[in-house]
């Protein structure tokens, strides 16, 4: 599977940006996904999974309430709305799959994106 992200950038603090990750496989909607973020210097985060269903979803505490993960399988796709962002939220944001839920959430996934940069100003 390979997956590619887009929609990354400069953004001000208080502002919004949608993340978008392009899966190549057409059993693309068997596989939970999910987004992991890394900021310099820092291990990698999770920040929001969501199931092959997309029959509910989890997020990291730190973007609960200010993030949306969601996917569309007729597209292949699966986003990421941040709304509400701040200076924190500043990393590289991969995309990942797997086929379990558990290695997506436990950041472990067979698969993943090339990253997308993601920067909020203060």
């Amino acid at each position: 599977v390979q997956l590619v992200e887009s929609g990354g950038g400069l953004v001000q603090a208080g502002g919004s940006l949608r993340l978008s990750c392009a899966a190549s496989e057409r059993t693309f909607s068997t596989y939970a996904m999910g987004w992991i973020r890394q900021a310099p210097g820092k291990e990698r985060e999770f920040v929001a999974a969501i199931p092959w269903s997309g029959s509910s979803t989890y997020y990291a505490e730190s973007v609960k309430g200010r993030f949306t993960i969601s996917r569309d399988n007729a597209k292949n796709t699966v986003y990421l709305q941040m709304t509400s962002m701040k200076p924190e939220d500043t990393a590289v944001y991969y995309c990942t799959a797997d086929t379990s839920w558990g290695a997506v959430v436990a950041r472990t996934g067979d698969y993943w994106g090339q990253g997308t940069q993601v920067t909020v100003s203060s």
